[in-house]
């Protein structure tokens, strides 16, 4: 640990230090993810949100160390706190851990590329655990952030670092190569992610190759081997001369065996794994092994063994109203602190439960290890533990009351009762052998084949994208109307409100008061409220949008009958969507009505734009614009208070920035969807819907397919039928040969009519098999192709898939 007049003299910024000896443990860009206060500093980072405005909230929590970068921030409030001024609060967190990271040496791998590096990263830990104490990035973290955080979890214990680095554009390597200062590097491979960051694929290996700077040795593709013409190196490859030189490849039912020459022998490994990513991410970690003086003996033995990385937390609704995350394979403290993060978004239930397996190869002392981990999970307010694992339950004595041990999964499930879990979210993290994937199983509810995975980091990440387009204090209001564009209401809004968006907005109160009784205490506006809604809207702290005269003066009686003084609502205005509003022609008498009420309170001013998305429309949307500031105008004359203004929706957030005004409505480009091309380009695809091949047919040329005999085999072929029909929200319009399907990264075609609860697929000469995975729509067959089959919109084919089909929220 370091003090805090030791961290300010890193630094070199400057310090008003009232505690110059505190002691720093952690360091801390979250204001959400504070542990430790006591012992953390926290740099105030000006991303996405400025990490200024969350200095308050974090005093009163208890931390006492700030890095800060505003000149103008007012710091006399707090007393007994430690400020340390810079330019630049992310470039001062990266100081610091490099100067952290000299006081080591030990072998550190620095691992970049386009893909892979996390698997390589992890399988390098699995190969290697045996043999050294290992400190590794958690999960990926590898950007100019998360790489920092990891290269700071360093200590003397470890005798091995392993981590990752990634870059979407140029000058950030040489940041990151300062920070890890990697004595072995590895390039996985230099492919299509991040192109846009870069003017060509030779620029970008050049910027990676950065990370190389002062390595002793790189382990690297003999292609890309001319790059680095003065460094040692360790070459691999599949088609050319290398130190490790692949010859054959042998695919067998679960496993490939790889033959390659190596210092003129013949050498080969097993793995249990056939696709062709797998198998050059496997060769890199055997060329490692040999560059580390791994014997090849030892290397086959371990490279058997090798297990599927599994990177992501997945969200599952459970038996007796409860929420699974199921972090089933994966046991360390690192990716304890970021599961139980994660746990911490979800308020769907009062009861926060962890069931957690011995962790093992820390190098640190058991009672040290679960001393530490009695206190994290204390300090993220996890009401229940159970703890698996003879390690844990001879360490009992160290965790709080509500704590229940066994030695062994077969003992936890001998005495499991299913009434012993009802309405909390649990948190199941266990190393792999422990095989907590059975605990899984009986906690969650069975899931239908169909399923409708959503990718919560790539919400985030749209989330995080609008706010880059966002002026300075303009606030966002997140739709979570049906049922979250199809996504999910509940889990969607407590993600919302853990990334702290302003307010939530919903089409009718059932959906407010679903999203109250999830946890959900944002502000949130109810768009379509009805008379007989009232009672709810009031009992929940729910905000009406009023747009007639009808439904202001029901509501303002309301409010009166209740005796209740200055009930927040909203007004919204017709403007030319000539859908909900007062129109321009009503608002002398909207003025005198809102006299005429003082007992409502105007929260916002809204409007909608019937055309933003389009340039055929443009002077219709500027004409909106107009109108709807000459309304407000009139209104602030009326008003003796300040009130919200909001026009944009998600396409005008980009293409119309003057009209943001106080508040945008950010609505289907939170899930990946916009029908503006610069915003398309950065959004990331959200929602996978994913079903599985039932039974494969040999068929004859003549037979037919399905109800009405509609489908017709032009040839002899082979038909799949699939779990998705109709019901699921799978059209009858998209039968015979209209829809399209992926399957193995192969496309196959509807053939027949689309049943109630199937389809059928013409697979004939592709490579299938029963139980293969079917994509309906993701990220490689985006939900516009079938929107387009459909001769629709995107909205309309998220919004339709059904409730039956079950959805499945991941975190990585």
């Amino acid at each position: 640990m370091y003090t805090a007049k030791y961290f300010s003299e890193i630094i070199v910024g400057k310090a008003d230090l009232k505690l110059p000896n505190q002691w720093i443990k952690h360091l801390l860009t979250d204001s959400r993810k504070i542990s430790d206060p006591s012992t953390s500093a926290f740099f105030a980072l000006k991303a996405s949100r400025d990490g200024h405005q969350y200095v308050d909230e974090l005093y009163k929590s208890g931390l006492r160390c700030f890095v800060i970068s505003d000149k103008n921030f007012e710091t006399k409030a707090y007393r007994n706190a430690n400020f340390i001024y810079v330019e630049d609060s992310l470039k001062a967190l990266q100081q610091v851990v490099a100067h952290h990271r000299s006081n080591f040496n030990i072998p550190v791998i620095g691992i970049t590329g386009s893909n892979g590096k996390t698997i390589v990263k992890e399988w390098l830990f699995q190969l290697l655990v045996a043999d050294y104490k290992i400190v590794r990035s958690p999960k990926s973290y590898n950007s100019q952030i998360g790489v920092p955080l990891s290269v700071w979890e360093m200590n003397e214990t470890d005798e091995l670092a392993i981590f990752e680095a990634g870059i979407s554009t140029v000058s950030e390597m040489h940041l990151l190569e300062e920070i890890i200062k990697p004595s072995i590097g590895i390039l996985t491979n230099i492919a299509a992610p991040h192109d846009e960051g870069f003017e060509n694929r030779e620029r970008k290996l050049q910027e990676k190759l950065k990370l190389f700077k002062n390595t002793d040795c790189v382990i690297i593709n003999a292609e890309y081997a001319s790059a680095l013409a003065n460094k040692n190196k360790f070459t691999w490859s599949f088609s050319e001369a290398a130190d490790l030189q692949v010859k054959s490849l042998e695919n067998q039912s679960q496993k490939t065996i790889i033959k390659a020459n190596y210092l003129n022998k013949e050498v080969s490994i097993s793995i249990p794994f056939n696709n062709n990513a797998s198998i050059e991410n496997a060769v890199i970690c055997w060329a490692t092994l040999l560059h580390l003086g791994v014997g090849q003996s030892v290397i086959e033995h371990r490279m058997e063994k090798l297990l599927a990385v599994k990177m992501r937390l997945e969200l599952k609704k459970g038996i007796n109203q409860t929420a699974i995350i199921d972090d089933s394979y994966n046991s360390d403290f690192s990716s304890l602190a970021i599961a139980l993060n994660f746990l911490n978004q979800q308020n769907q239930h009062p009861t926060k439960t962890v069931i957690l397996s011995d962790i093992h190869q820390t190098g640190i002392p058991p009672l040290q290890l679960y001393k530490t981990v009695a206190k994290l999970l204390v300090d993220k307010g996890v009401n229940k533990f159970i703890g698996i694992g003879a390690d844990l339950s001879q360490n009992k004595a160290s965790f709080f009351a509500n704590s229940s041990f066994y030695s062994s999964t077969d003992e936890f499930l001998q005495h499991f009762e299913s009434n012993l879990f009802s309405n909390e979210s649990i948190l199941i993290k266990g190393a792999r052998h422990f095989e907590f994937e059975r605990i899984s199983k009986i906690l969650t509810q069975k899931v239908h084949d169909t399923v409708l995975e959503i990718n919560l980091n790539a919400l985030v990440s749209n989330l995080n994208y609008y706010r880059t387009k966002l002026k300075p204090q303009v606030k966002i209001m997140a739709m979570v109307k049906a049922f979250a564009y199809g996504s999910g209401s509940d889990e969607v809004a407590n993600l919302l409100q853990h990334n702290r968006v302003d307010y939530l907005a919903v089409a009718y109160a059932d959906e407010g008061v679903a999203l109250r009784n999830a946890g959900v205490t944002l502000p949130i506006m109810v768009m379509s409220p009805e008379v007989s809604s009232f009672e709810a809207i009031v009992n929940y702290g729910l905000e009406p949008e009023l747009y007639s005269f009808r439904i202001f003066e029901a509501f303002a009686d309301f409010i009166k009958i209740l005796k209740l003084a200055e009930y927040p609502v909203h007004l919204k205005l017709d403007t030319g969507m000539h859908r909900l509003g007062f129109t321009i022609d009503e608002l002398e008498l909207l003025i005198t009505t809102l006299k005429k009420y003082p007992i409502l309170k105007v929260k916002s001013v809204l409007s909608h734009l019937a055309a933003s998305e389009s340039n055929e429309h443009s002077d219709y949307t500027q004409q909106q614009i107009a109108v709807f500031k000459l309304a407000l105008n009139q209104i602030e004359k009326v008003l003796s208070y300040s009130f919200i203004k909001h026009i944009a929706n998600t396409s005008a957030i980009s293409k119309w920035p003057d009209a943001q005004f106080d508040m945008v409505r950010l609505g289907i480009g939170l899930y990946g969807i916009s029908n503006v091309a610069t915003d398309s380009d950065h959004l990331k695809s959200v929602a996978t819907l994913k079903t599985t091949i039932t039974q494969i047919k040999e068929l004859k040329k003549g037979d037919t397919v399905g109800y009405g005999r509609r489908g017709v085999m032009m040839q002899d072929g082979k038909i799949a039928t699939v779990k998705i029909g109709y019901a699921d929200g799978y059209p009858r319009d998209l039968g015979n040969g209209v829809g399209k399907m992926l399957i193995n990264h192969q496309i196959a075609h509807t053939i027949g009519n689309i049943c109630m609860d199937m389809c059928m697929l013409d697979v004939t000469n592709l490579a299938v098999k029963e139980g293969d995975d079917v994509i309906i729509f993701g990220e490689e067959l985006s939900v516009y192709n079938l929107a387009e089959q459909l001769k629709t919109i995107p909205y309309e084919v998220i919004t339709n898939i059904s409730q039956r089909v079950k959805r499945v929220y991941f975190y990585e």
